[in-house]
């Protein structure tokens, strides 16, 4: 059953206060209140029936049907609720029960004082006689109650030595040793006591002068008298047990005490209600009777009665009081001398009609219905007659709750013509029908009546209640109030059962069990009574303000009051309407709350201002300290309160998930998809409701929770209000308006409310107190920092170490192989972190707030291996997005997903936030399909129809094994800066120092410098001829500025050791600086077992070189040889004799000394020609050497490239091929004579300097290849005597025969097919005389003859005779013309298969031709006479 204080038969039920008494804790006496609850419905036929005659008015033996309903409280009703009594018999405790815990009676002495029965010998003796003593306190201090009882919970009596109880104490033994009916016999040996004493009260009302009629409750005097005494107080209408006798204690004189026992007897008639003028009790007013200045509040539960209600006035003017005193006189019956002779039958007939409203009342809580039913059956008929509407009104009241009894327990009744519609209404269609209604089946005809006139009945008892009538007759706002509601309660029930009074309906009614389900806003137009009849009704009950309200309620009636209307109103599913009275509910609470916080505080001495913290400390006049509060004064119930009420109002609050602890990391509302559903939520709740008036709300429950003081709901409500006055975005790059709806003052304000109230829950222990954080898209990205250069790990393929393939033998010297090692530490991926090393990670906060907020602590959240995460404290500036940067370390190595950041903003809860990078904003949904509370519990589709949800982010990164660390700790090279000349070579040292704890297994030197560039940029211009192109390439090839000088230097290095490696640099043009790029590692296992990628860093030397100019070729020719050379020069070979001039020509360099010191000039040939020569600073040398000319099988071959690369490459030639022959040409010559010669220089003063001498500026024109070649076909001519001897040299004879003969040698490796011709001619004559030779040469024979197929590397001799006719010199020179181009099919099968680049490189030099070959020097024929 409900303990609802409203239920609909509230009157009918029995109060009896349960107090704590001796030691026990508050949870052990919680649990004794449970056992006793569960048995608050005792039945007249379970109770035994008092012995005495004159006690059995109330015997359970007259009605064994019946039941006595307990309602079980734990506090001292207030005095506005006692001030109804007798007219409200209910509201008054009638039975006082001690709780004592049994466990506690063998352990320590309740009490020091002595006992009145003696002293025991034992410890539970001692404390059973002391609970028997605060049983006889009890009886002094509660005399109105008609029982007192002491229940001992848990006891267990010792069996060696049983202690009796005393008279009134009673001994429960533990759940477990308890049977069925252990509290139910409690309960009945109770109740039958109870009953007992019903007799003497009920006696005591019928010998009353005078009954009074409810008026208001003023606070200001007593109307019935004080409940409950202090020490020492007495009244005159004190009531107390008549079988308990009084006992002689405090002080006070047998005489005294016989003196209030005559006067305590409620069986003894009570004196005249006129006090003395000298009586310490304020005279009894219409008013109402005051707050007692007794000690309430030390008994736990109860509130502190000593203070005044809120609003209530202290003083009254005289015209009000006199009002009151002649109110108070017209309404005062006298009931002495019952019958005629009376002083005026009337008032006699209206005293005896208000009493026996009151027996019926006693009647009805004792349980015996029937005789309750006639008595106020009688009674309402006398109060009729005499129209006392109030009385009338109560009788009808207490009849329609009989008839409810009676009918929930299936018993029989008659409802009394009474409560029937006048006669004037009867012949309405409604009640026509009365007459002819039957039982059924779900519904007896008894309460088919009932069901009929029970809207009409009750609406005639508001009415008889109704404060519209006269001053005299009207009934105070608060019992007025409470009957509306439980009428209404009453209406609703039956608006719940479709407009049924059946069984249903009853059971609700009794026992107050409310259907789950609430009713929707469905209209049910058709149900009787309806809902908008039940609202119109309900809200009479509805307490004015205290600006305009006649009769002011105290702050607790006020707040029960509303709080009753709307659990009515949400039970009928108009939950607007309820919002609107919550809100009026919290606007009252606030005010007592803090009236009564301000005389809290200033009976402490301190400034109402002060808020949650006492400027004064207690022994420090200094420092502030935080009041004096315990976890008790927490309140925590009224969190569902508010939280119903900004449901109600759409605030957007954080919702948290139930199943998970908050204390965690891992809490369900700090998961992704909890945040999401969050966001959408709070974001579709944004879209219900006014803003404004959302944050009217909350604004009211921080105060509410202020002056509870509650500091959870401070903080909560604190953060929902920032919450709601944000835009709750994720903006984007373009300038949106998120700025907050509140002002900036407000923010700082409810900013500090939060950090103060953080502040003092902590200082009292309540560390799990904090606030939510307003905004979920705090993160805003997350990234990884750049590492240092020589710290940043950089991923390799296995297959890239050296050695693991062929092309990585000479990854150290090699420029035209790729390097993978020569990645730059910036264009790898920043995604690899290093086990056990620190990382620094950028994470963006934003905040459209115009506060600036102190972040305690910021760590990031991963997951993954273990990583540790070093907090972070900052401040978060105001309307930015803010970077600031965390670091962190892998303990060890694997995947890691940074997935968000855990923030702890101060005040608030540390909690997880996600990474939202990309701008979001919910779209609302234009098609509206619901209205009202339906649409905000279905709101998440409002913005899921129209926009995606938010999309968090992650940072996938990978730990790997822990690396080494090296850095450069010497170098022979001071200031790493070096000068050199031009081709010198320098070799220094650098050292290398391991700082970490790992080893290093692989070493790998690449090199940079500044030639690489242009020369890289120039090979990849498409325009770039290939001679230029292979100059470079053999730059970058041959003449690296860097490298080793030796290959087998080692390359490990022990953790915490060093080592030295040996560079090598040259010196050439360009060259202004360069860099040693070391790669490191650990690999932990031979390079040619890692299968799995690996990771190096890298730490770089960085040289800045100067490069000066030592020898500089300034003009360089070739010359053939005409004649005999010097003996001077043909002295530098060492076989000088052999010398065939005409296969040798003159080279002629001159060479300058750049360098301002002498420089000894070394130059050989391959054959072993030796040149040295000094040369003065800045002079030019020019030297001279004979040179071995030049034979090529193929001086048209296609250019090579140096880089394997680039050989599968190919472009279209876009010169003449007469061009592009002549280039090829020149570069197979000047190829082939740079490998011929050899130079090197010296210092022969100073700096004692060495290098090579650069030759390759040499370049050929087509005159010094002519030089320089040698043909394919060598042509030699000789003259011959007639017999085939050689005669003199060169020396012929007039009209003698001579053999001329042409001797043709083919140089190639291919045969050659060609006609020879001869052609004489005269010396020293002009070409038209040098050949008109014909009478003075002769010779046999064709001049043009086809020769023979001259094989390869053969030669084949071409003879004619020739007679000079006449003396003098002739020139004989020959040509060789190629008759045959194409070759034969036999010679093109020995030759590889060309591939089409090939071809394409042959066609750029055309077509071919036939070849002419001429010889190279005439053979010179001297003709003499013989004589």
């Amino acid at each position: 059953m409900s303990l609802d204080p409203l239920l609909p038969i509230a009157p009918a039920r029995v109060k009896a206060l349960l107090l704590p008494i001796s030691q026990i804790t508050s949870t052990r006496f919680d649990s004794f209140v449970t056992r006793l609850e569960g048995e608050h419905v005792v039945h007249l036929r379970d109770i035994s029936a008092d012995g005495r005659p004159h006690r059995n008015m109330f015997s359970p033996l007259a009605y064994p049907d019946g039941a006595m309903i307990y309602d079980l409280i734990t506090y001292i009703p207030p005095p506005s609720h006692l001030a109804l009594t007798p007219f409200d018999l209910y509201r008054e405790p009638m039975a006082v029960v001690a709780l004592a815990d049994g466990r506690e009676m063998g352990e320590v002495s309740f009490s020091r004082r002595n006992s009145a029965n003696g002293t025991g010998t034992t410890v539970t003796e001692k404390n059973i006689r002391s609970l028997y003593q605060d049983l006889e306190d009890l009886r002094d201090r509660f005399p109105k109650a008609l029982a007192h009882q002491v229940l001992i919970f848990d006891y267990v009596p010792d069996a060696s030595n049983t202690v009796p109880l005393p008279e009134g104490v009673f001994g429960i033994p533990p759940v477990e040793k308890s049977k069925r009916t252990t509290i139910k016999t409690v309960m009945c040996d109770i109740s039958s006591q109870l009953l007992a004493e019903m007799t003497t009260l009920a006696k005591s009302f019928e010998a009353m002068t005078t009954i009074e009629s409810p008026v208001h409750y003023s606070g200001t005097a007593h109307m019935n008298g004080d409940w409950s005494a202090g020490e020492g107080e007495h009244h005159e209408f004190d009531r107390r047990n008549s079988g308990t006798p009084t006992l002689q204690s405090n002080g006070r004189t047998a005489s005294e005490s016989a003196a209030d026992r005559a006067h305590a007897r409620m069986s003894m008639p009570p004196v005249s209600t006129r006090p003395t003028m000298n009586h310490s009790s304020s005279s009894p007013g219409i008013g109402g009777s005051p707050i007692s200045q007794t000690g309430h509040s030390g008994w736990p539960g109860t509130p502190d009665l000593g203070r005044d209600a809120p609003g209530t006035p202290q003083t009254h003017s005289r015209s009000e009081s006199t009002h009151s005193s002649r109110d108070q006189s017209r309404d005062r019956v006298s009931v002495q001398g019952f019958g005629p002779g009376g002083l005026n039958d009337r008032w006699r007939l209206k005293g005896k009609g208000r009493s026996t409203v009151i027996l019926g009342s006693m009647y009805l809580q004792a349980g015996r219905w029937n005789d309750s039913l006639r008595e106020l059956s009688e009674a309402a008929v006398g109060t009729r007659s005499i129209n006392d509407h109030i009385w009338l009104g109560k009788a009808l009241e207490l009849i329609v709750i009989n008839l409810f009894l009676l009918g929930w327990s299936g018993l029989e009744f008659a409802i009394p013509s009474v409560c029937m519609p006048p006669p004037e209404e009867r012949n309405r269609p409604l009640y026509t029908v009365i007459e002819t209604l039957t039982d059924l089946p779900d519904q007896p005809k008894r309460l088919r009546i009932l069901q009929l006139i029970l809207g009409d009945l009750l609406d005639r008892i508001m009415n008889l209640y109704s404060r519209k009538r006269a001053d005299v007759e009207r009934l105070p706002k608060l019992a007025y109030s409470e009957t509306t509601i439980r009428f209404s309660k009453i209406l609703t029930i039956m608006h719940l059962c479709n407009g049924s009074l059946n069984q249903q309906a009853l059971d609700m009614i009794v026992t107050g069990r409310l259907p789950e389900k609430e009713l929707t806003t469905s209209p049910r137009i058709h149900i009787v009574p309806s809902r908008r009849h039940i609202v119109n009704i309900l809200m009479d009950a509805f307490p004015a303000s205290h600006a305009y309200a006649t009769e002011l309620l105290t702050t607790t009636d006020r707040a029960s009051i509303l709080s009753a209307i709307a659990t009515i109103l949400g039970t009928l599913g108009l939950h607007r309407k309820k919002a609107m009275v919550i809100r009026e509910l919290v606007s009252v609470l606030i005010t007592g709350l803090v009236e009564a916080r301000t005389r809290g505080a200033a009976e402490a001495g301190i400034h109402p201002a002060a808020g949650l913290i006492s400027h004064t400390a207690a022994g420090n006049q200094n420092n502030g300290t935080a009041l004096d509060l315990g976890e008790g004064d927490m309140e925590k119930g009224i969190e569902a309160f508010l939280d119903m009420l900004c449901k109600s109002y759409a605030v957007i609050g954080f919702e948290r998930s139930p199943s998970k602890s908050e204390d965690s990391t891992e809490t369900g509302p700090d998961t992704d998809e909890a945040i999401i559903a969050r966001i959408q939520k709070q974001a579709s709740t944004r879209f219900y409701g006014f803003e404004g008036i959302k944050m009217n709300i909350l604004r009211a429950c921080i105060n509410f929770s202020e002056a509870l003081p509650d500091l959870n709901g401070v903080l909560r409500y604190s953060g929902d209000l920032l919450r709601t006055a944000g835009a709750g975005t994720a903006p984007g790059p373009r300038r949106e308006d998120i700025s907050p709806m509140i002002f900036a003052e407000e923010q700082a304000r409810l900013v500090t409310n939060i950090a103060r109230t953080s502040s003092l829950a902590q200082r009292l222990n309540l560390n799990s107190l904090a606030a939510e954080y307003w905004d979920e898209f705090l993160v805003r990205g997350i990234q990884l920092e750049p590492l240092p250069p020589d710290r940043i790990p950089i991923p390799h393929a296995h297959s890239v170490l050296p050695g693991s393939t062929v092309g990585r033998t000479s990854q150290d010297v090699d420029p035209f192989i790729y390097n993978p090692f020569f990645k730059k530490p910036s264009e790898v991926v920043q995604q690899f972190l290093v086990a056990g090393e620190l990382a620094t990670f950028r994470i963006t906060l934003q905040n459209p707030y115009d506060i600036e907020l102190d972040l305690e602590s910021i760590r990031l959240e991963t997951t993954g291996v273990d990583f540790e995460s070093i907090p972070e404290a900052a401040r978060l500036g105001s309307n930015r997005t803010q970077v600031l940067r965390l670091r962190g370390r892998p303990l060890q190595d694997g995947d890691i997903k940074v997935t968000g950041a855990l923030i702890k903003v101060r005040g608030c809860r540390e909690r997880r936030f996600p990474i939202f990078s990309q701008p979001w904003r919910p779209v609302r949904d234009s098609k509206i399909k619901v209205k009202g509370i339906a649409a905000l519990e279905g709101g998440e589709d409002i913005c899921l129809r129209n926009s995606a949800p938010p999309v968090p982010d992650d940072l996938d990164l990978t730990a790997i094994p822990s690396q080494p660390v090296l850095t450069v700790k010497s170098m022979t090279l001071p200031q790493a800066s070096v000068m050199v000349l031009e081709g010198e070579r320098r070799i220094f040292s650098v050292t290398l120092q391991n700082e970490s704890p790992t080893p290093v297994d692989f070493v790998l030197f690449s090199f940079q410098d500044s030639t690489q560039g242009p020369l890289q940029n120039a090979l990849n211009n498409r325009d770039t001829m290939p001679t230029e192109m292979y100059e470079y390439e053999w730059i970058l090839m041959k003449k690296q500025a860097l490298r080793l000088p030796k290959k087998n230097q080692e390359r490990q290095i022990p953790a915490g050791g060093e080592a030295t490696y040996e560079f090598e640099i040259l010196g050439k043009p360009g060259l202004t600086h360069a860099t040693i790029q070391v790669d490191y590692t650990n690999l932990g296992k031979p390079q040619d077992e890692v299968t799995e990628q690996f990771f190096t860093r890298q730490v770089s030397v960085d040289l800045t070189v100067t490069v000066n100019a030592s020898i500089e070729m300034s003009r360089l020719d070739v010359l053939p040889i005409e004649g005999d050379i010097p003996q001077a020069i043909k002295d530098r070979h060492s076989d000088s004799d052999s010398l065939d001039l005409k296969d040798y020509c003159l080279l002629s360099m001159d060479l300058r000394n750049a360098w301002p010191s002498h420089i000894n000039v070394h130059i050989e040939t391959e054959d072993g020609m030796v040149l040295d020569d000094n040369i003065l600073p800045g002079n030019i040398n020019r030297i001279v050497l004979p040179v071995k000319r030049v034979y090529l099988e193929d001086p048209h071959a296609s250019i090579p490239s140096l880089n394997p690369g680039r050989d599968r490459q190919f472009v279209v030639s876009r010169i003449a091929p007469e061009i592009e022959r002549i280039n090829r040409e020149a570069f197979w010559y000047r190829e082939k004579l740079m490998e011929r010669l050899k130079g090197t220089w010296k210092t022969t003063s100073g700096q004692k300097r060495h290098g090579t001498l650069e030759l390759r500026t040499l370049r050929l024109t087509p005159r010094m290849i002519d030089v320089v070649r040698l043909e394919d076909i060598g042509i030699d001519i000789s003259v011959e005597d007639e017999d085939g001897d050689n005669g003199d040299t060169n020396v012929g004879y007039v009209d003698e025969f001579m053999q001329a003969r042409v001797k043709l040698t083919n140089r190639s490796s291919k045969p050659i097919t060609s006609v020879i011709r001869l052609l004489p001619a005269l010396c020293h004559r002009p070409l038209g005389i040098a050949l008109d030779f014909t009478r003075k040469f002769a010779w046999n024979g064709s001049l043009q003859q086809l020769l023979p197929r001259i094989e390869a590397n053969s030669t084949v001799d071409f003879v004619i005779g020739v007679t000079a006719l006449c003396r003098g010199e002739f020139e004989l020179s020959a040509t060789a013309e190629e008759v045959v181009v194409l070759q034969e099919e036999g010679e093109k099968a020995l030759q590889r298969k060309k591939s089409d680049t090939q071809k394409m490189l042959d066609a750029a030099l055309g077509a071919k031709e036939r070849r002419v070959w001429h010889s190279r020097h005439p053979y010179i024929l001297l003709v003499r006479d013989r004589d």
